[in-house]
């Protein structure tokens, strides 16, 4: 099991990812995404931070743990890292392309891509923990969430 300084290493880190996306997100808010049409299954903007804080922390425990394990799946789960850190980066080219350059539609194709990876990683860190798997769960029905969000703001939008 990992260590507790190796779970908080990466907590942080998956945290600090949510702050990077968090900037473009936070310029957006109160002038382009505030005037936008949005469906009525969106959430009040309050919560999206509390969710997102308690996803990355989940993917960071979850990452932390794939890393302390000695695997016979040593394929599984080099590339189950490979596909974690894919992700998190997918994950802030999000943000950078929703928020920042405000495209919507762009970045339904690039939620796609990030549900899929998500869905990958899952599928391999479960050949190495189950739990570490599961810690993901949350975050890939979050994200399953949000391309429903993206999707209908980017048709209400469309010019």
């Amino acid at each position: 099991m990992a260590e507790i300084s190796q779970i908080l290493l990466y907590v942080i880190i998956c945290e600090a990812a949510g702050l990077i996306g968090g900037i473009f997100t936070s310029r957006s808010i109160p002038s382009w995404y505030k005037k936008l049409k949005k469906p009525k299954i969106n959430p009040p903007s309050w919560i999206f931070g509390p969710v997102w804080t308690i996803l990355y922390a989940l993917m960071g425990v979850s990452i932390a743990i794939v890393l302390s394990i000695n695997s016979g799946f040593f394929i599984a789960q080099k590339f189950g890292i490979m596909l974690f850190w894919t992700q998190l980066g997918l994950n802030i080219l999000w943000s950078i392309i929703f928020f920042g350059m405000k495209k919507p539609g762009l970045a339904f194709l690039e939620i796609i891509l990030l549900w899929i990876a998500i869905v990958a990683t899952i599928y391999e860190f479960f050949f190495v923990s189950s739990t570490a798997a599961g810690l993901l769960v949350p975050y890939l029905l979050w994200v399953s969430f949000a391309s429903v969000l993206n999707f209908l703001i980017w048709r209400l939008n469309r010019k």
